[in-house]
């Protein structure tokens, strides 16, 4: 998946449509955009405002483009193979949304009676209130609308909603777009626990798999965090990814990703151009899908701003462009849908993954902060060769020696 924020990604959906055949050609799939929709003015953040604070959910934003111009772009990006999904907003819209206006009813409101939300530096939305059943059948038919156009869509904040509208939501929209993708952006634990507390509805996951296909990794985000800031060990890092394998259902698939929108971007958590490799290459060989920021791949080490004019240079040949692609390719493998996976923690913060299926196998050595190091591994000794580069990779008395690039070996038999 591509994620895609349009005003600093060329600054139209005529834009975006001209990088088409280049974000394809990365080997992406999906393309997600952030929302397309007109954002509010009254208590707008920065200059342009926040793409969140959504002000109709049928229009599309005039700055980007016209409608026409959207629906150009979805078929630029069918005919390029690929699947369009869109940003859905719905715990929350502007103060002055057409929403707003015509039914306030549906939001939530103060003691004092006024609009308000119940996350605080959000000061530029107001919350929904879905005790309304009227409003789940607009929203309802609002995502019918979107998916007679794209493929998919990212809900923002997705545990706020109930959970019973986003299942009433998906065979809704089933109707229209049978096989629909459904991507929760699901939180941190800190912040399920945080609202929980407030009174709020707040979904785990393990709750929110019930109507989506995929979940964000935030449940882990932490303990990637605090093993790259050196709080905590790779075997710690590595228990939190294993956790997963037992509080998920089995075939459940969550977005890994280094970097988006709201966080710090790969190239500033890992200066060392050696540990940006091997983060990526890691990133697309865990279980779930691979998400690329626009930028990701010129290695960008700016975060864009979300509520002002901030464009992500572009130049040249993106840096990470052969390493990717050759990434997206080895992710279509069968094997890492069928196969069964493993992850071990070795000394000298080099993490050895595996996936098999029968007889074949593929397995990745990843030196997570770029070090010089030898580890055991459970092959003959023999030449191998490292799928990322072509260069051949040496096992003797069944240790492998890493220089401290990432190291990807396919094995049949």
């Amino acid at each position: 998946m591509y994620s895609v924020f349009i005003r600093n990604h060329g600054g139209t959906f005529n834009a975006v449509e001209k990088d088409i055949p280049r974000i394809r050609s990365l080997g992406a799939d999906i393309i997600w955009l952030l929302p397309v929709h007109p954002i509010g003015k009254a208590q707008r953040k920065g200059t342009l405002g926040s793409p969140y604070a959504i002000s109709d959910y049928r229009k599309v934003n005039p700055e980007y483009g016209t409608f026409d111009d959207f629906c150009r772009l979805a078929d630029i990006v069918h005919a390029n193979g690929m699947k369009l999904m869109i940003d859905v907003v719905y715990n929350h819209t502007s103060p002055d949304s057409w929403l707003a206006e015509h039914h306030p009813e549906w939001f939530y409101h103060k003691p004092d009676g006024s609009f308000g939300n119940r996350i605080g530096d959000w000061s530029d939305i107001v919350d929904l209130d879905y005790t309304h059943r009227e409003l789940w059948e607009y929203q309802a038919e609002t995502l019918k609308m979107w998916a007679g156009i794209v493929d998919g869509f990212r809900c923002d904040v997705a545990p706020l909603v109930p959970l019973d509208f986003w299942l009433y939501a998906r065979k809704e929209v089933e109707k229209v777009r049978p096989g629909c993708i459904w991507l929760a952006e699901s939180v941190e634990p800190e912040f399920i626990r945080e609202n929980r507390n407030r009174g709020m509805i707040s979904h785990s996951d393990a709750e929110l798999y019930q109507a989506f296909d995929i979940c964000y990794d935030y449940d882990v985000y932490g303990d990637f965090i605090r093993y790259v800031q050196g709080i905590s060990n790779l075997p710690d890092y590595v228990a939190a990814l294993l956790r997963q394998e037992s509080i998920y259902p089995a075939n459940y698939v969550k977005l890994r990703f280094l970097e988006n929108h709201d966080r710090v971007r790969m190239a500033f958590l890992f200066p060392d151009t050696k540990a940006q490799r091997n983060w990526l290459a890691w990133m697309f060989f865990q279980k779930g899908m691979p998400l690329l920021y626009g930028g990701q791949e010129w290695a960008a080490i700016h975060k864009p701003d979300l509520f002002n004019q901030d464009p992500v240079l572009m130049n040249g040949e993106a840096c990470y462009s052969d390493l990717i692609q050759r990434l997206s390719t080895l992710k279509k493998n069968i094997i890492f849908s069928e196969g069964i996976y493993s992850i071990n923690a070795f000394p000298n913060d080099l993490l050895l993954a595996e996936w098999s299926r029968g007889s074949d196998k593929i397995i990745g050595a990843f030196s997570l902060k770029a070090k010089n190091t030898v580890i055991p591994i459970a092959l003959p000794d023999g030449e191998y060769v490292n799928y990322l580069d072509d260069r051949p990779v040496q096992i003797e008395g069944g240790i492998l020696s890493s220089n401290g690039e990432p190291i990807i070996i396919f094995v049949q038999k």
